[in-house]
């Protein structure tokens, strides 16, 4: 990662559905990002992100990956929305304080599509694992 970019720039979302806080790695394969989940997060409820949270997270990860790219080869940031989840399993829900690091691996890329394997943690205690593809719109 040459350049380091505010994660505004690089996402389409906007708040209160920003769920990544910044871009920590990106190469053409492995992408690592980070969120610390806050009370007035839009997906906190009891203290606890929810399972969609950490979806949104996972996906997030993703088009922060596909902003980076566009954006260090002069093209804009798109839009892309979740084609599919497979094998994604919750296996523990961050509290309030909690920071997450969301890592993706990019298995294949074919024709505006993306195939990642995906792991968010927490103090390397394994909290969403699973398999996402996201669609350019």
């Amino acid at each position: 990662m040459e350049q380091e970019y505010d994660i505004l720039t690089l996402l389409p979302q906007r708040p209160p559905m920003v769920m990544v806080d910044r871009l920590l790695h990106c190469d053409p394969v492995v992408t690592q990002t980070e969120l610390t989940v806050r009370e007035d997060n839009i997906m906190v409820d009891d203290g606890l992100m929810s399972a969609c949270g950490l979806i949104e997270n996972i996906a997030q990860t993703c088009a922060a990956r596909m902003g980076y790219i566009n954006l260090s080869n002069g093209k804009e940031v798109r839009v892309g929305v979740i084609g599919a989840l497979r094998d994604m399993e919750i296996h523990s829900l961050p509290k309030i304080g909690d920071k997450i690091e969301t890592r993706i691996e990019v298995s294949d890329e074919v024709f505006g599509m993306t195939l990642a394997q995906a792991e968010s943690r927490c103090d390397n205690t394994l909290l969403a694992s699973g398999t996402i593809k996201i669609a350019l719109l």
